[in-house]
């Protein structure tokens, strides 16, 4: 019956101390912080989210989930509820995204500001039980468009397909030997190369001491030339000095000008008088001469009367 008692006595004393640990670790982990209520409202997946689950703003711990439902007044729309340090300067420009530890996959609430991101102007502070817009975050964009990925990774398989197809891996092959031929003629004309190169380069000397020896000639020339300019220009200057030929030929044709205005004033006028009497001489010659040709006699007797014509003395009709 005693060692009953004594069992019974330190049991009671467990419970007592299990208790106090008990009490005294809630006291201690007690949340002493001034609290605000907020609700997140949003169209977005909060798969791995808990109640009980951590608020962050930008980074730092301000609070924690409190409640996670639907939202009775927007259909497909999610709403959480957070209670957040007093002191977390959420304004009216603060959204709400889900975050993930990267260890433990854990979800979380990430508040963040538009003010701070340099998005718009600071706003003034939220009030109690307002609503804060939850906005998808990258893991929530991801999964949206994870089907679209999905089907751009099947069109490039199936294009990867189509490319190394057998058809395409023998052009491929076909290419490759091409190209192992292109580069054995590279191969073949750089030692060719490398053979005419001597070559060229005493070509190159030789053409050099030729273009010198031209450019030799080219400067004799050129000294020819010049020489041949000042006599050409002694020259011209001989020409065009003062009583020189130019001079000369001008006085010239002012001669040959006045000898042929006297030749046409004076010579030939004479010379044409002159002409026209030995014409008129002339044709009295002839005259004389045909006279004499017919009639022998006049020239003893005289030239011969003429035959009255018609309607004189001694005219007789044929």
């Amino acid at each position: 019956m005693e060692n009953k008692s004594h069992a019974l006595a330190a049991g009671l004393f467990v419970l007592f101390v299990a208790a106090l640990l008990v009490t005294l670790a809630v006291w201690l982990t007690r949340d002493t912080r001034q609290l605000r209520s907020y609700e997140l409202s949003g169209e977005v997946n909060l798969s791995g989210l808990q109640p009980q689950a951590s608020v962050r703003y930008q980074g730092v711990p301000v609070g924690k989930v409190t409640a996670i439902s639907l939202d009775p007044q927007t259909r497909g729309k999610v709403l959480v509820r957070i209670a957040v340090d007093d002191l977390a300067p959420i304004s009216a420009s603060t959204y709400a995204t889900l975050g993930y530890q990267g260890v433990t996959g854990l979800a979380f609430i990430q508040l963040d500001d538009e003010s701070i991101q340099g998005a718009g102007a600071p706003q003034g502070r939220l009030s109690d039980n307002s609503r804060i817009p939850l906005k998808p975050g990258l893991m929530s964009r991801l999964t949206d468009r994870g089907e679209r990925i999905l089907g751009q990774l099947d069109q490039a398989s199936q294009r990867l397909d189509e490319l190394l197809s057998s058809q395409n891996q023998q052009t491929l092959m076909s290419t490759v030997g091409h190209l192992g031929k292109a580069a054995q003629e590279i191969e073949q004309l750089s030692a060719q190369a490398r053979t005419l190169l001597p070559e060229m380069a005493s070509g190159a000397r030789d053409s050099l001491a030729t273009l010198k020896a031209t450019s030799l000639r080219v400067g004799e020339s050129a000294d020819a030339a010049r020489t041949s300019a000042q006599a050409f220009q002694r020259v011209t200057e001989r020409m065009f000095a003062p009583g020189g030929t130019l001079d000369q030929l001008g006085q010239a044709t002012e001669v040959w000008v006045v000898t042929n205005q006297t030749l046409q004033g004076v010579t030939l006028p004479h010379l044409n008088s002159a002409a026209q009497d030995l014409a008129r001489s002339t044709r009295q010659i002839g005259e004389l001469a045909q006279t004499l040709r017919d009639t022998p006699q006049a020239m003893l007797l005289g030239a011969p009367a003429p035959a009255p014509g018609p309607g004189e003395s001694g005219f007789s009709a044929p």
